[in-house]
């Protein structure tokens, strides 16, 4: 055997061995989509108006006295007065109130998205054109004014005897559908320091982000709490250079041991770092079957008597019973998984079983049922 060949296997050997003494590599992940910086937030934007043109699918006026009130001050507005309650008997119009999120750093002219939900007794919104809408915020005051035609994804149509419904009809959305009128104040540049917000608070996390930001030389950074980080101007004194740098790096936050289930669709999530103490389990089962069937009895020939429908009842009882599977002491996640799989349990049986090895004290983690 060469020299060169043996070189090779060696190296291959090391490096085996080096990667089984690391152990499992943790995944990094970019610090932006793990914290937000604080300030940089969207603020909800809420209004009233009114959506016309729809195919009689509008609010009747005699149920909704709100959407005859609007329709009376528009049209009174736009010189149209005088009118009374018999001049008024459209089903084209409906009363809506419209939510938008104004994201942060919007400049005025900029479009954001609108939301329009009914809030009269219309059946669809589809086809309907949004009037001027005025949308304020929290403090009274009007950011952005919305207008425009409304998308729907849902639908409902009725007949004589039947009807359907697919979706929701009576809520919608505009793209760009409203235009910024005022800017919300924030002057970054007059900041000296920013703070991370975790979106899961952690502490081990927490430092390992300071710790990547010092190492970096974006900022100087130090951990205030397991949910927050504060990173002060480095030397450039440039706060939106600091947020793009600081934004990039990357690091590999740390999970908590959990488990989490959903009972009603049966959907079991298992952390990574979940630990199960040595256990033993069975799961067994009893089936009982019941099958009704009918059978003709028919009278004698020349004879008082009619045709009986006799019913009969079999009942099967069938007792399973799969025996006991053992899983050893500080198992991983894969041998949990495969030890439960080989009792041959279904995602609603594990439900259960993992409720009474917390019960037993035997599983290391939190468990939410949700």
């Amino acid at each position: 055997m060469s020299q060169t060949l043996l070189r090779r296997i060696a190296h291959a050997f090391c490096g085996l061995v080096l990667a089984l003494a690391c152990g499992p590599v943790l995944a990094e992940v970019r610090i932006k989509d793990i914290v937000f910086f604080e300030g940089t937030r969207g603020n909800q934007l809420i209004g009233y108006g009114l959506v016309v043109g729809l195919d009689g699918t509008g609010d009747r006026l005699r149920n909704s006295t709100f959407t005859r009130r609007s329709i009376e001050g528009m049209l009174d507005r736009l010189g149209v007065g005088n009118l009374t309650d018999d001049d008024l008997r459209t089903e084209n119009t409906a009363a809506v109130m419209v939510t938008a999120t104004l994201p942060p750093f919007a400049r005025r002219g900029s479009e954001i998205d609108i939301a329009v939900s009914s809030l009269g007794d219309a059946t669809s919104l589809r086809g309907g054109t949004l009037l001027v809408t005025p949308l304020t915020g929290a403090d009274g005051q009007i950011y952005a004014v919305g207008q425009g035609a409304i998308a729907v994804a849902g639908f409902s149509a009725a007949g004589m005897a039947a009807s359907v419904t697919e979706g929701v009809p009576t809520t919608g959305r505009i793209e760009n559908g409203a235009i910024v009128e005022q800017e919300v104040g924030f002057e970054m540049s007059a900041m000296n320091s920013m703070r991370l917000a975790l979106r899961v608070a952690d502490a081990t996390t927490a430092q390992r982000i300071a710790d990547a930001i010092n190492r970096s030389g974006a900022g100087r950074a130090r951990v205030l709490d397991p949910g927050t980080v504060e990173v002060g101007l480095g030397d450039k004194n440039d706060m939106p250079g600091m947020m793009a740098a600081i934004e990039q790096l990357a690091v590999a936050p740390d999970m908590l041991a959990k488990v989490v289930v959903d009972a009603k669709s049966g959907t079991i999530v298992i952390g990574e770092n979940v630990r199960i103490g040595e256990v033993a389990i069975s799961q067994g089962g009893l089936t009982i079957s019941v099958r009704d069937t009918a059978s003709v009895s028919q009278p004698e020939p020349i004879s008082i008597g009619g045709t009986v429908v006799v019913p009969e009842t079999e009942i099967e009882v069938i007792e399973r019973d799969s025996g006991f599977a053992v899983i050893e002491g500080d198992v991983s996640l894969r041998e949990l998984v495969d030890g439960l799989n080989a009792i041959g349990v279904t995602a609603r049986q594990t439900t259960s079983i993992l409720q009474a090895i917390k019960a037993a004290g035997a599983l290391h983690a939190d468990l939410e049922i949700l």
